[in-house]
């Protein structure tokens, strides 16, 4: 039984760093070419645009887009550089900023979106009926919740 657990387990895993590193690079491609921005341009978009008053904290951003603070902090000023983000200190924290969202990255945010959701169906999600779409959400969303609880 143990054996059957960890090749299930190795199998699992290895289907959704190879669908990642599939389905990525083409969402990538088809957000360039149709919208004009990256991926990892739109994620931050994305986070901003769902976050309370359209700003996060650095860090707080680093963690939802994946990427180190040193990656996240030339994202941010490469998009500050494109006007879809303004970096603003914490007024109570001097040592910590926010990246907040500007007119025109919610503006691009919400054009390049088309693109992104139906990117995500045609290369990801219409090969997964619905049931088993909400359960690899579920499984997904367990995981991340476990890692989150454990981190300090």
């Amino acid at each position: 039984m143990e054996g059957n657990r960890k090749h299930l387990s190795t199998s699992a895993w290895g289907a959704l760093l190879q669908v990642h590193a599939a389905v990525v690079p083409v969402l990538d491609q088809k957000l360039v070419t149709e919208a004009g921005m990256t991926l990892r341009f739109y994620d931050v978009l994305l986070e901003l645009a769902a976050a309370p008053g359209r700003k996060l904290r650095m860090s707080d951003l680093a963690d939802r887009v994946v990427l180190s603070r040193t990656r996240v902090s030339r994202l941010v000023d490469e998009m500050a550089a494109a006007g879809l983000l303004v970096r603003e200190q914490n007024p109570e924290d001097g040592r910590s900023a926010y990246a907040a969202l500007t007119d025109l990255g919610l503006r691009r945010y919400r054009q390049a979106a088309p693109t992104y959701l139906a990117g995500i169906e045609q290369h990801f999600a219409q090969h997964l009926p619905d049931r088993e779409l909400k359960a690899l959400a579920a499984a997904l969303q367990r995981v991340l919740s476990v890692r989150r609880d454990a981190t300090p």
